[in-house]
């Protein structure tokens, strides 16, 4: 019996109701002697048998390749997924369902869902969708899962026609400018501001005049335009290259998804990175524990950092302890929210020249932020300031683009809001 249940697990419940008639009228037509009525019967009870062979036909004719273009792409960018179809003729209806997860982006009007009536005269059939990935990571596409029918319903057979394919979606990356006025001040191989020189106009960033300033450095036709002083922040060399720390520690970060305190450093730290390199300037991609995203040898500038940065997953660390960071390089931190004496443990890391963007993640999450919360990352950012370092603070809502500017021009510790002109 349990036999013959796994053969007619294919039929639908209307296939099982069928073949349960058929077997009833053709019993009562043996023992009222009825030839006809048993002739009916046995034609009831054979029909969803012969929609059971059919529907297993299907299933077994039909193969299905799987296209993404691109399979690599940035996030919130289009992604068209082809499914080519191939087999013989169908004799029923072939439902595919083609899995894609939510972080991917299947658009509500063209979900990944079809259904085939029928292959062309070649015995293929082409079935496209776009995704538009929401959220950085490596995402899988799949399986297909096709269940294949007869034309009456009494039949079906659910079978995976296509397997999981990757989709590579990497973090947002926003074009920055400018260099922090205080790094290279010591000596070293000119960066790519020096090789520029002389090709025309050069990346020009402004701030208010300060006492100290070089008259030499003002800028006279934005002081004429704003009508205060405004000087000219010059490019330096770098003192060797950077070490661009990325925090990824999962209790430094709130807020969800894409719009997680997590994402805004992977994004900026991105942004860095390709800005650094677009410049001819030497950066090493480091996480909170001194591990290289970019293992050493690895070529190819930006695009092995942005994979890196791809599949980036959070840490369970609590701490910023670890291996020294300044080997003939200056320092530029992302850092997530602080605790007691994390402050001082990447100072002993660092004996050079130290930059930070500090998040302040009590904005990520109002809701759970304390009054003591609210405060931290304005008290963190002051000891680092006091040790030298130049730190901006940024909050939910701020851009890359703004944070970096905020950093370059040595603003005054105020965090980057949201919105801010």
């Amino acid at each position: 019996m349990p036999v013959l249940s796994g053969r007619l697990s294919g039929l639908t419940t209307r296939g099982r109701c069928l073949l349960a008639a058929g077997a009833a009228t053709a019993v009562c037509a043996v023992v009222l002697d009825e030839r006809d009525l048993l002739r009916v019967g046995v034609f009831v009870a054979l029909l969803p048998l012969l929609a059971l062979l059919l529907a297993a036909r299907t299933r077994r004719i039909v193969r299905v390749e799987r296209e993404l273009d691109p399979a690599r792409v940035p996030v919130d960018v289009e992604v068209s997924v082809v499914l080519q179809l191939q087999g013989g003729a169908l004799l029923g209806a072939l439902s595919l369902v083609d899995a894609a997860p939510d972080a991917a982006g299947p658009q509500a009007d063209a979900p990944p869902r079809f259904t085939v009536h029928r292959l062309s005269s070649r015995g293929t059939a082409t079935l496209t969708y776009p995704l538009r990935p929401v959220l950085r990571g490596v995402h899988r596409v799949g399986p297909a899962i096709g269940t294949a029918g007869d034309p009456l319903g009494l039949a079906e057979f659910e079978r995976e026609l296509a397997g999981a394919d990757r989709l590579l979606v990497l973090p947002r990356v926003v074009p920055l400018r400018g260099l922090p006025p205080a790094v290279g001040t010591g000596e070293g191989t000119p960066g790519a501001a020096l090789a520029h020189q002389g090709q025309g106009a050069s990346d020009v960033l402004i701030r208010p005049y300060r006492q100290g300033d070089e008259m030499r450095r003002v800028h006279w036709r934005s002081s004429a335009r704003h009508d205060e002083l405004m000087v000219r922040l010059e490019e330096r060399p770098w003192r060797g290259g950077m070490t661009l720390l990325l925090d990824r520690r999962d209790a430094a970060h709130r807020g969800r998804g894409a719009d997680s305190s997590l994402e805004f450093a992977v994004s900026l730290a991105a942004s860095i990175g390709v800005h650094l390199l677009e410049r001819g300037e030497p950066c090493t991609l480091v996480t909170e524990d001194g591990t290289a995203l970019v293992p050493a040898g690895i070529s190819g500038g930006r695009e092995p950092m942005l994979d890196a940065l791809a599949a980036l997953r959070p840490s369970a660390r609590t701490d910023l302890a670890g291996p020294d960071l300044t080997t003939g390089t200056d320092v530029l931190a992302v850092l997530g929210a602080l605790g007691p004496g994390q402050v001082e443990a990447l100072l002993a890391r660092s004996s050079g020249i130290g930059h930070a963007v500090l998040l302040d993640t009590t904005t990520w999450d109002p809701a759970s932020a304390s009054a003591r919360g609210r405060g931290s990352a304005a008290g963190h950012a002051a000891a680092l300031r006091r040790a030298g370092w130049q730190v901006a603070v940024a909050t939910a809502g701020a851009s890359p683009a703004r944070v970096w500017d905020d950093l370059v021009l040595g603003a005054a510790p105020d965090a980057v809001q949201g919105g801010r002109s």
